[in-house]
């Protein structure tokens, strides 16, 4: 095991490193000058110059790469030109909201797609099966910001049961801050459920061939622990990689979802930085979901290892 975690760092770090440079490159090609966009109205050339200085926009790309990655390798992330505050306080204030509402938004999706996956799998060719196919195209081709606003209109205008937007703190009040959060984490909960309905219903059944339930069935073992002792768990191995990688996906993909409920997250975050041509801000959180996202692949292929015995060896 200890071998197999360092060949995956071996490949992580440098993906890492490849990602930032082209973080800090392409943020070079955007058109405007940050320089003046700082300026203000007025746009002194006085002013405009002092800028660049500051923030070394004089500077070659090269020159203000390293300098910027230096500053990452002692955990500074720069400064923002918009707020004025340390990127890293920051980004301690914007990552645990969006994580939360990954954490939500997968136990939505995972109390939908395992059960009806596996009935699915289970009554194949019966109505409850094309009944979750459908539920699994249309989880896939509604766009989320579509059908987030239709759940405000239902559940806020309509009914005046959730709040259409905001976020509550856990530390203010937990029922305010799950009311807050239940819409955005069923809207992208539902996406996420389609896809692993999709692949535990394709695990089950091909599970359900497999010669250890004819065995079984020769014995006179129920069905129903056939399906839960001897299929489920065989079937659940690539469902729980798939798993690890969409809660990485959950936590890169929130743009929209934060921006329709005004959830202050990461895609609030690098949305605002986009406006505002924050290119370090940009930078930082663009970054740090590559990280997150590589983390997440890293315990897939952990988990994946731990539940396959014959992938030890």
């Amino acid at each position: 095991m200890t071998a197999f975690l360092l060949r995956r760092l071996g490949v992580a770090l440098p993906t890492l490193l490849l990602v930032s440079m082209m973080v800090f490159g392409l943020q070079k090609l955007l058109p405007g000058d940050p320089a003046l966009a700082l300026a203000g109205e007025e746009r002194n050339p006085e002013v405009i110059e002092y800028l660049r200085e500051k923030y070394r926009f004089n500077d070659p790309v090269p020159v203000q790469y390293a300098a910027w990655f230096s500053g990452l390798v002692r955990g500074d992330f720069g400064t923002s030109v918009r707020t004025r505050l340390p990127i890293g306080t920051m980004l301690a204030e914007k990552l645990p909201v969006t994580i939360e509402l990954a954490i939500l938004s997968m136990l939505i999706a995972l109390l939908i797609g395992l059960p009806v996956g596996v009935l699915a799998a289970l009554r194949r060719g019966s109505a409850l099966d094309y009944g979750a196919s459908l539920f699994g195209l249309a989880g896939l081709s509604i766009p989320n910001f579509w059908l987030g606003i239709m759940l405000i209109l239902l559940f806020s205008v309509n009914l005046g049961w959730l709040p259409a937007g905001g976020y509550v703190p856990l530390s203010e009040s937990i029922w305010g801050n799950l009311r807050g959060m239940l819409m955005p984490a069923l809207v992208l909960g539902t996406g996420t459920a389609a896809i692993i309905m999709r692949h535990t219903r394709s695990a089950m059944i091909g599970a359900m061939k497999q010669d250890y339930v004819r065995t079984a069935r020769a014995k006179g073992v129920r069905e129903r622990l056939i399906v839960l002792k001897h299929a489920l768990p065989n079937a659940l191995t690539p469902v729980v990689t798939l798993g690890t990688l969409q809660f990485g996906e959950l936590l890169a993909g929130a743009v929209l979802t934060e921006q329709v409920f005004s959830i202050p997250g990461f895609g609030k975050m690098i949305v605002d930085g986009v406006f505002s041509r924050d290119y370090a801000v940009v930078q930082a959180v663009v970054l740090c979901t590559a990280a997150v996202f590589l983390l997440m692949s890293l315990l897939a292929d952990i988990a994946y290892v731990l539940l396959n015995p014959r992938l030890r060896t």
